[in-house]
């Protein structure tokens, strides 16, 4: 998945060497015998599984780069156990541009775990005619490029067992770019897409009922006066959407049976897939419109936790590696100020010496003086300057930093202090950075001033290579 952004579009070869995808509908009959048939999202699932919290974290920053859906409840079935991939997604940053931002250079660049956004789920009720992820596919495309966010694998994959990847749920995130000619939303939206019957995964419909703005299901006729229609009680209600093939007189008498409204209802019928992907997406914006309602990953864990669903997070070693990352970062409110009185070895000490070592190698400054007495009078200099840094004592924060990195748990130290580091600098960094890009691509740019934006950019940096 690294080199290949097909990876996930699996081919098998049967015992007679004839090769097949398992994403062709040519002869389903025939393939869904085959004992050698892969369901992509099992494969996934069974390595997420199988992996450590540094592994899950780099297949889903791979995952992400390639525009995948990501695992957020992924099901372990040998333990009858749901997971919420919190830590997970810890290092997944986005870069993104509202349409409400006045200003069209302008961005907002954030963890993806901490930003708040609506968001919207897919379920399915029953044996729905109607592809959910082919469907969500196309919702989240524009119409120059079309994208599979969530693998799309024919109904009869689970007609052969159970999968491992029933109760999945899946998420991924639809982020403008400030174009209005390409953008699908204007605004930013979290989407949450649930493998399998919601008659098998309870808690994982009450879990997506808590945590949306909106919740579209996708069901079969026969089913829709379900205990399952009726939402588990909540302060919050989702506004429910009722997605199905076609309008009949049963559907009807449920609908008023039920008391529920026509307007909750979209119907695919004779359209082409264009114009009903449009109906969902208006439905979508006027649900997000008409309720402020918004989530973050970190939010979902407080839901989760309720639930009885464990978070991949609140592991001891995890959580003692953050109470010690927090007990540095917490004392950093000014970051100049910070590396000044925490740091001070790097501060104009260190400045001078590298300016002098440059010197010795360069001896751009020697005159009518002789090079090896040249040479002596930078040596005593630098003697000079290292002696000061010698009377300079070792600070708190310095002195926690080696004892952490002394500890078991050092690994989620290290990660868990770059985090919330780079948390730190996120409000100032990126735009600065963006500004010293366009002053450099200027032809005509002032040096000075892109100089003096280079050393604010070096002043506000601050990361554990700093610490090392």
């Amino acid at each position: 998945m690294m080199l290949q952004r097909t990876a996930r579009s699996v081919k098998c070869s049967s015992s007679e060497g004839t090769e097949y995808s398992e994403w062709d509908d040519d002869d389903q009959e025939n393939e869904s015998d085959s004992p050698q048939s892969v369901n992509p999202l099992d494969i996934l699932t069974a390595v997420f599984l199988c992996s450590d919290s540094f592994l899950q974290q780099e297949m889903i920053i791979k995952m992400n780069m390639c525009q995948f859906a990501v695992p957020l409840l992924p099901p372990n079935s040998e333990n009858n156990q749901i997971t919420l991939m919190l830590w997970a997604m810890r290092d997944i940053v986005k870069k993104y541009r509202p349409h409400t931002l006045s200003d069209p250079s302008a961005f907002v660049e954030e963890r993806i775990a901490l930003s708040e956004l609506p968001l919207v789920s897919f379920v399915r009720l029953g044996r729905c005619n109607i592809s959910k992820s082919e469907i969500l596919n196309k919702l989240l495309s524009n119409p120059q490029q079309y994208t599979d966010i969530f693998v799309h694998f024919n109904m009869y994959c689970g007609n052969i067992c159970k999968k491992i990847s029933d109760g999945l749920v899946e998420i991924a995130w639809y982020l403008p770019c400030g174009n209005e000619n390409i953008d699908v939303f204007p605004e930013p939206v979290a989407i949450a897409n649930l493998r399998g019957d919601i008659q098998s995964f309870e808690t994982q419909f009450t879990f997506l009922c808590e945590a949306s703005t909106a919740v579209f299901v996708f069901f079969e006729s026969k089913l829709l006066d379900s205990q399952f229609i009726s939402v588990p009680s909540q302060k919050s209600m989702p506004q429910l959407f009722f997605v199905g093939d076609s309008n009949n007189k049963r559907i009807k008498a449920t609908v008023s049976k039920l008391n529920l409204k026509k307007s909750n209802f979209i119907f695919k019928a004779m359209q082409n897939d264009a114009d009903f992907v449009d109906k969902i997406q208006s439905k979508l914006q006027d649900a997000i419109k008409n309720n402020n309602h918004k989530m973050s990953v970190v939010r979902l864990a407080e839901i989760a936790r309720k639930l009885g669903i464990l978070v991949d997070e609140d592991t001891e070693e995890l959580q003692r590696a953050k109470a010690s990352a927090d007990e540095i970062t917490s004392k950093i409110s000014d970051i100049v100020q910070f590396k000044k009185e925490e740091l001070p070895l790097q501060g104009e000490i260190l400045m001078k010496l590298a300016k002098l070592e440059k010197e010795e190698c360069r001896m751009k400054k020697v005159g009518d003086k002789s090079v090896e007495d040249y040479k002596n009078e930078l040596q005593i200099e630098k003697k000079k300057l290292r002696e000061e840094q010698i009377k300079t004592g070792m600070s708190d924060t310095m002195s926690c930093f080696i004892k952490e990195i002394s500890t078991p748990e050092r690994a989620y130290f290290l990660k868990w202090l770059r985090i919330t580091l780079e948390n730190k600098s996120h409000d100032v960094l990126p735009q600065l950075r963006e500004l010293y890009k366009q002053k450099c691509q200027d032809v005509c740019g002032n040096k000075t001033e892109i100089a003096e934006l280079d050393k604010k950019i070096s002043n506000s940096s601050l990361g554990v290579e700093h610490f090392i």
